[in-house]
């Protein structure tokens, strides 16, 4: 599979990873997907501290046992919770994110992270301080680079200012293009790349999006708004491409996008995700059509 650079790092990064948050709990199957992305050329896993308090962290390092030279491993934290107690608050102090990267170190069973992520973050946060925990464990050997999982326009441009982030995590797809409005091109001009999650809006994205489409709609996008997009999306495709990917490839247009990252609760799913990287990339005319289709939501300007 193609790889790219991400940001000014010396991580290339697969163009599809494979986002953990849907494996579930039962951790065979876990694995056996984990185990079955990397094998179909995904080299970049991406999980978080918070998904399952720590169990899915669990089930990356129990798969990557005999694995880990070959992917570049994610995480993410800034969620505080602790076990035997309900609920989270967020906690982006440098006592916390110091701990919290350490927690995850073990229960992934690796000496180091590739890429740890601020898992959120607001304007309010005391962001130097934040930033000195991630340099600090850069420089302890215990994270190779680090970046944030944000859609806060704000708080990404505060970090692009002050720290040496390598990578931003958003929510980007065909149905949400906020991303368009004025991050990705800054995010490029700056030499950071952009890890998109979410790209095929929960399966509304795909062949199968009669089916997935809930009542309430997708964002701002009513119910009968998404599902007249995905029509307009499903009568454009050719013999070419799919659904599935004719979204991947639309998030991996932008050169600021060095890699999507779909999840996949079975098998079935991974690998309609993966063909994606064998298929052809969107020409300027089919990107222009696309855009026609889908109108741009606006971001929260005070976030």
């Amino acid at each position: 599979m193609k790889k790219n650079q991400l940001g000014h790092s010396n991580l290339h990064v697969s163009e599809i990873g494979f986002g953990t948050m849907s494996i579930g709990t039962d951790r065979e199957k876990g694995i056996s997907l984990i185990h079955e992305a990397i094998d179909n050329g995904v080299n970049f896993i991406d999980t978080a501290d918070l998904y399952e308090f720590g169990f899915n962290e669990e089930i990356v390092g129990k798969a990557l046992q005999d694995r880990r030279d070959s992917v570049i491993l994610s995480t993410k934290g800034g969620n505080h919770w602790e076990d035997g107690k309900e609920g989270w608050f967020w906690d982006p102090s440098k006592k916390h994110i110091k701990e919290a990267c350490k927690q995850s170190l073990k229960r992934l069973k690796t000496d180091h992270i590739d890429l740890y992520q601020l898992h959120g973050g607001t304007i309010e946060d005391p962001i130097d301080e934040t930033i000195q925990a991630f340099e600090e464990l850069k420089q302890e050997g215990l994270i190779r680079e680090y970046g944030i999982s944000s859609i806060r326009p704000n708080v990404i441009r505060e970090y692009v200012k002050r720290s040496s982030i390598t990578s931003v995590m958003m929510q980007y797809s065909i149905l949400d293009r906020r991303p368009e409005e004025e991050m990705l091109d800054m995010l490029h001009k700056n030499n950071i790349s952009v890890i998109a999650r979410g790209p095929l809006a929960k399966g509304m994205l795909t062949d199968r999006f009669e089916h997935k489409v809930k009542d309430e709609g997708f964002l701002t996008h009513s119910k009968e708004e998404v599902l007249e997009i995905a029509r307009k999306l499903s009568d454009m495709q050719g013999s070419e491409r799919n659904m599935t990917q004719t979204a991947l490839r639309y998030t991996l247009a932008h050169p600021a996008v060095a890699t999507a990252i779909p999840g996949a609760s079975k098998s079935e799913q991974l690998l309609a995700n993966l063909t994606a990287q064998n298929a052809p990339e969107l020409t300027q005319n089919e990107i222009n059509e696309i855009q026609s289709i889908s109108k741009t939501i606006t971001y929260d300007k005070h976030r």
